[in-house]
């Protein structure tokens, strides 16, 4: 899924390494504790004795112990080769040292399955040639590692596939792969940057990319199915047994995806009623006038009770000062439906002789008491903030539930983002939605200190769920209702149940409002909509925020940026800040991600225009990852 954290942990040590501070370990444990934890699960490292307490790793630019590379005081690079070394390498200390640039391992007696180097996010450099690692390389196992420029991993007994995510990689300039026992074809090399490349003496068959065919012949020799440019060209092999096959295949797989057809056909049917539908006002333009289709609709929640009395039928108002009305003045309002979902459907009513108002009717609170929504809702209107929308007053019903809320003349964030062409409107610029992200980061965090006892305050924080005032101004609705929603039912419904933390452990923390946070930013930068929101249930890993990390950051303002947000000159930087600040709000790891309050502060700090000449991309960078990189 899990660019994951990686990104997220090294602008963040590399800013404070610009300011020069001290920086610790994530565990808290000094470089050279951690180096020792490392020391104790290598066998036959007489080599190492070095490594002690008496004196630090590195003393400025200096490396007191062998293997160490250091740089201005800190650990860039592990190199311990020809030692003859045993036992494991101890990654999940080495992921404690937050500079590490460089691991070497070359020419030694290591055995074992693939150790979890995926967990080295700032990893440039990898050299394990030359040991007796076996078993499958994890195919996934490269997806986060960005900034790996060179792999060696020669002469050792992996067996398996070449994992696929090693294709992918945007900065990679060395794959050496011969001498193992890979099988199966060779990836397909799209970004191709390779300056070093060798598959030989392994048991790969298929045809060699395009992509690497320049390379010469010893490249991919000692692999007899291999063909294609350099080698041998690849001949077609035909015979009535292989026709015979191929048509049986060719008939099976037409079945299946008529059957697969059929049967996404009919799913989508059962589920159409709870996919949350996109607002009207995106379908056609405007919200439509179905006004007795709206009171037919409003009617059905007071049929039951209108014959009992108009005790009932009364709404409760959670502000003293709000001038009153009833159910029965809804009724003979004009009607407009401006959203319609397995969550809620929303109303925009005008009453006779008062103001303009959206009736919001809630499907998924059946399960909650009078007594416990009240009391609920009563809280909900004790709170007051410019970036939150007040609800007005409410209707209980054992069914559904209302709640009535001011109209907001602008509509949805969701609308003003993907349906501003429909509507005629201009789109948004950067200093306007800049602007919107401050407000909802401000809305955001006086719900996490107003609302403590809740573990994801908002719950349901996405664009349909921002209105925006004449001025811009951002009001978050549709928050803190996580404790009233069926909880068997909230879960396919609500933002919050598509973060990672969800997807991978079946909870939420008080970050994942941090994550909805972080996809909500990304959604205002790029312009798309977070498609995996749609789905029902969990939904899958792939998201926004995946798309974003595939591009590398030299590419963001053509690639990642929407392009409708108008003239970027001078501001291009700060957007770039502001994309790095919503990608570590959205870290898939928990533990890595940001906290609010971080988050917010960041957010604040983000300019409208670029203060510096300094390039963007690189504004993070230290000298020491510079150095590594050499």
């Amino acid at each position: 899924m899990a660019l994951s954290g990686w990104q997220c942990w090294i602008i963040f040590i590399f800013v404070l390494l610009t300011n020069n501070n001290v920086i610790l370990p994530s565990s808290g444990a000094s470089d050279s504790e951690l180096l020792l934890k490392v020391k104790e699960n290598l066998e036959n490292n007489p080599g190492l004795s070095s490594w002690n307490t008496s004196n630090p790793p590195c003393t400025d630019g200096h490396a007191n112990w062998h293997g160490i590379l250091c740089y201005k005081g800190k650990v860039w690079g592990v190199k311990l080769e020809n030692m003859g070394l045993k036992g494991i390498i101890d990654v999940e200390s080495l992921k404690g040292l937050p500079y590490l640039r460089t691991l070497s391992f070359m020419n030694n007696d290591l055995e074992g399955e693939w150790p979890e180097i995926h967990h080295l996010i700032g990893l440039k450099s990898l050299y394990l040639s030359n040991n007796k690692f076996s078993g499958e390389i994890p195919y996934q196992t490269f997806q986060g590692l960005q900034w790996l420029k060179k792999i060696h991993l020669s002469n050792n007994q992996f067996t398996g596939e070449i994992p696929l995510s090693v294709a992918s990689m945007p900065r990679l300039l060395e794959l050496r792969l011969e001498g193992n026992q890979f099988t199966g074809p060779i990836p397909r090399f799209h970004r191709h940057r390779l300056r070093s490349f060798s598959v030989a003496n392994n048991q790969l068959h298929g045809q060699i990319p395009p992509s690497l065919s320049k390379f010469p012949v010893s490249s991919f020799s000692g692999n007899e199915r291999l063909c294609g440019t350099p080698l041998e060209a690849c001949k077609a092999k035909t015979s009535i047994a292989g026709i015979i096959v191929a048509v049986v295949v060719v008939c099976v797989a037409v079945i299946v995806i008529g059957a697969v057809i059929f049967i996404l056909h009919r799913r989508r049917q059962r589920d159409a009623a709870c996919v949350e539908n996109p607002p009207s006002d995106l379908r056609k333009g405007r919200a439509r006038d179905i006004g007795s289709e709206s009171r037919k609709s409003i009617r059905s929640l007071s049929s039951n009770h209108s014959r009992r009395g108009g005790e009932q039928m009364k709404l409760s108002f959670l502000k003293d000062d709000r001038e009153r009305f009833d159910l029965q003045e809804l009724l003979r309002a004009s009607a407009e439906i401006l959203g319609s979902g397995c969550f809620s459907s929303s109303y925009k009513a005008s009453l006779l002789n008062g103001p303009t108002i959206v009736v919001k009717r809630f499907k998924q609170m059946s399960n909650v008491r009078k007594e416990e929504f009240e009391e609920h809702m009563r809280r909900i209107g004790r709170l007051s903030h410019p970036n939150l929308l007040p609800p007005v007053a409410y209707y209980y019903k054992k069914e559904e539930k209302l709640m009535v809320t001011d109209y907001v003349q602008n509509g949805s964030l969701a609308v003003r983002l993907h349906g501003h062409q429909s509507l005629g409107e201009p789109s948004l610029d950067w200093p306007t939605r800049l602007k919107i992200v401050k407000g909802i980061a401000k809305g955001l965090e006086y719900l996490y200190k107003d609302m403590p006892s809740l573990i994801a305050p908002h719950g349901n924080l996405k664009s349909s769920n921002v209105l925006l005032t004449e001025s811009f101004e951002p009001l978050l609705t549709d928050y803190g209702l996580v404790p009233v929603i069926n909880q068997e039912l909230a879960q396919d419904i609500m933002v919050i149940y598509k973060s990672p933390e969800y997807l991978q452990q079946g909870r939420i923390t008080k970050k994942t409002d941090v994550w909805c946070l972080g996809i909500l930013i990304l959604e205002i930068l790029t312009g798309k909509f977070p498609a995996n929101f749609l789905q029902q249930g969990k939904g899958s890993e792939v998201s926004l925020a995946s798309w974003v990390h595939s591009v590398v950051p030299e590419e963001w303002t053509n690639a990642v940026f929407d392009q409708d947000i108008g003239a970027t000159q001078n501001c291009e930087g700060e957007m770039g800040k502001l994309l790095k600040i919503a990608l570590c709000c959205c870290e898939g790891d928990v533990d890595k991600r940001w906290d609010l309050k971080e988050a917010v502060e960041k957010i604040q700090d983000v300019k409208q225009r670029d203060h510096d000449q300094e390039n963007f991309y690189t504004s993070y960078a230290s000298e020491a990852d510079m150095k590594s990189s050499s």
